[in-house]
């Protein structure tokens, strides 16, 4: 009996996720979302605590959502100027949403002094729902690891990228290779 224990710890081990922080495991709550799946729906809120339904809001358009631990770090902060920048010569049917734990009234004020116009900012602080269904909750430290999806007009996942040192920057131009072939 304790060796039927051990072998279904040992599965259950073998199967969890986990990305860095500073050199710190930290373990991932959810599913790996993968090329080919359906977008999941999520609610997350605005920058005026307005919910916003994903699929409802998104699906017709191709769709970038940037999961980020906190826009008031150095990571975040260049990573969303980056793709706020890139937006500007993209279609106006592409979205870009920046999704992280913070609060909506800081996510207002960051982009405010930011000058970011272009990337729509969300907040999954409430219930973690985005972070849960994505997969990219770090259940330790209750933020979202840096990860970006890239979701085609029809709501089907054409590429993920899950940053495993999440102090470290995205490939952008992996992720803007993908937007260019669905633009």
């Amino acid at each position: 009996m304790e060796e039927e224990i051990q072998e279904q710890e040992e599965t259950i081990t073998a199967v969890k996720r986990t990305v860095t922080m500073q050199g710190r495991p930290m373990t991932l709550a959810g599913d790996e979302i993968k090329v080919g799946d359906k977008a999941p729906d999520f609610k997350t809120l605005d920058n005026d605590m307005m919910p916003m339904k994903f699929l409802r809001s998104n699906l017709g358009k191709v769709s970038v959502i940037l999961s980020v631990p906190s826009l008031d770090t150095p990571v975040c902060d260049l990573e969303t100027r980056r793709f706020n920048k890139e937006a500007q010569s993209l279609s106006p049917d592409i979205n870009i949403l920046a999704i992280s734990m913070d609060l909506p009234f800081a996510q207002k004020r960051w982009c405010g002094a930011a000058g970011v116009t272009n990337v729509k900012t969300y907040s999954d602080y409430q219930k973690g729902a985005f972070g849960r269904t994505y997969g990219v909750l770090m259940k330790d430290l209750r933020l979202l690891a840096r990860a970006i999806f890239v979701i085609d007009r029809e709501g089907v996942i054409t590429y993920t990228q899950l940053v495993k040192e999440v102090t470290n920057e995205p490939n952008y131009d992996e992720v803007l290779n993908e937007i260019k072939k669905l633009n």
